[in-house]
């Protein structure tokens, strides 16, 4: 007689995952993927001559002319603000979650063994009408966690002004060797910040679990560990200045002393040149400037702090106050999207830890992509409004697969377990909201897989190599502008071929015309 043997206990999110088949975690990377460790935080006071401060009063007024010699402009540079998801480990995004298809596009339907191993019975395959979800403009699975997730944060009206791009692509299991940050890229194609130009959730060189590509860094650039409000909270200090003054004379006073100091410069010859000696007297002038404008934004550090917003924390915010104060992960994507969002930094990334999910059950990784789910939704909500588009990048350091096995408990879903890591399987994808409505589709999904579910190699540029992933995420970016044209000369040396090659990896037309409209 056949005994089956006891499922495993399913895990609870935030619970390490041990593998009898992985060695013990040795690296930071390691202990991030079996969620053994979170983001700690660090604060960073960002007071220029330690001038400043005090949480007070009306708003001053720097003039333009100033703020335009010194290059004081636009939150976020005017460029759409830019949240990518680094969630660590290998999950699974293609099948169960995001509908991958053939060469036909997503709804040219796989085999019922490639959807098995994606983890999804035969009685739930996206064959049938019911079981797929377009409600976000990109085809989900009708019971995929992510999609769960998504929803729980997000308004009817919200989800009817978003549309998404599924990518088919491999990357190695289990690595942070993987380079699929790319968030130097973002800064590289026009996103800046009027506090910080890239932050991430991780103290490491991408702010992220995996690497950024190496040819894209940019150490000058390199991302602010936000993690926690606190860290947000904390980038400005304006020191002692608004304890003697208002917030308006204060910003006066700066002004004045600028003025003079301009006066006195202009008297100076530092003998290097006529080019040289314009350049210093700028900087002398503009970090009187710089200084003035942090007092006039930033006086009152408080509106950079998450909890503080009401869109984002309490009754009518996207999180309860009990939730919020409860979650580590919530409290990290707040932070990370409060930022971001309103321009004070052009793009960040959060790092969510335990998704090597395969366990040998299926409730652990539901569970755990739901979470991913209703962060992703918060950062689409949060978008709407503010009344800013958004660009959302989901990726993984490989994937998972099944061996057909189902997990019938109630958190298991009736679907397949995890039972081991699989990189043929894996993919990525991306969001985009529109304030002005959803965006134009070209294409929902750029790559394809065989019939068996794994990834065809040659489908794109993207698929069997992670470096032009990138490249086709950051094309996607400008084009979103209408700057698909400026591709080739902004990234020298990239893989994506010719005009007419680039553009089969296009997924929508374009959302804004070189930059978007002042935030409110």
């Amino acid at each position: 007689m056949f005994i089956r043997k006891s499922r495993k206990r399913p895990l609870a999110n935030g619970e390490p995952l041990l593998h009898s088949d992985h060695s013990r975690p040795k690296t930071r990377r390691e202990f991030i993927a079996q969620g053994m460790m979170a983001g700690t935080a660090t604060v960073l006071g960002a007071s220029v001559f330690s001038l400043f401060a005090n949480p007070r009063m009306a708003a001053a007024e720097l003039s333009q002319e100033l703020k335009d010699s010194c290059g004081i402009g636009i939150p976020g540079a005017g460029k759409i603000p830019f949240i990518c998801f680094d969630l660590a480990g290998g999950a699974s995004i293609a099948g169960s979650n995001v509908l991958m298809g053939g060469s036909g596009g997503q709804k040219d339907f796989l085999s019922t063994a490639g959807y098995n191993k994606l983890g999804l019975p035969g009685d739930m395959l996206p064959n049938d009408p019911a079981f797929v979800n377009e409600e976000l403009g990109l085809a989900f699975h009708s019971d995929s966690s992510f999609l769960r997730g998504i929803q729980q944060s997000t308004s009817a009206g919200t989800r009817a002004a978003v549309n998404g791009a599924v990518i088919a692509a491999r990357s190695e299991n289990d690595t942070g060797n993987n380079p699929h940050n790319p968030m130097y890229g973002i800064y590289q194609a026009g996103a800046d910040g009027s506090l910080l130009s890239l932050i991430g959730s991780q103290s490491s060189q991408s702010g992220g679990n995996s690497m950024a590509p190496m040819s894209m860094i940019n150490p000058k650039v390199r991302p602010t560990k936000i993690d926690r409000p606190s860290d947000a909270k904390g980038l400005v200090d304006v020191g002692d200045l608004t304890s003697i003054l208002n917030q308006s004379d204060a910003v006066s006073v700066m002004e004045a002393v600028q003025r003079i100091s301009d006066a006195k410069m202009n008297k100076v010859n530092t003998k290097l040149g006529s080019g040289a000696d314009a350049d210093i007297k700028k900087l002398v002038r503009c970090g009187y400037a710089k200084s003035a404008n942090l007092i006039e934004n930033y006086g009152n550090p408080a509106i950079l702090d998450p909890m503080l917003d009401t869109d984002i924390v309490g009754p009518g915010g996207i999180f309860s106050s009990t939730e919020f104060s409860g979650n580590r992960e919530f409290q990290k994507t707040a932070s990370v999207m409060k930022l971001v969002m309103n321009g004070y930094a052009g793009a960040g990334t959060v790092t969510m830890g335990g998704y090597d999910y395969h366990t040998g059950e299926r409730a652990t990784g539901e569970r755990r992509d739901e979470l991913a789910g209703r962060c992703m939704g918060a950062c689409l909500e949060y978008a709407a409004r503010v009344g800013v588009p958004l660009m959302l990048y989901v990726f993984s350091d490989g994937s998972v697969s099944s061996n057909g096995r189902l997990d019938d408990s109630e958190d298991g879903r009736g679907k397949g377990e995890w039972t081991g890591d699989n990189q043929q399987t894996a993919a990525s994808f991306f969001l985009v909201y529109n304030p002005n409505g959803r965006p134009t589709p070209i294409r929902n999904q750029i790559g394809f897989m065989r019939p068996d579910a794994s990834v065809e190699t040659a489908s794109s540029p993207a698929a069997n190599n992670v470096n032009q992933l990138v490249q086709t995420v950051l094309l996607n970016y400008m084009a979103l502008h209408g700057e698909q044209g400026a591709f080739a000369s902004k990234f020298l040396g990239h893989g994506l071929g010719n005009a007419a090659s680039q553009d089969r990896l296009i997924a929508f037309s374009d959302v804004v015309s070189g930059t978007i409209p002042p935030r409110r």
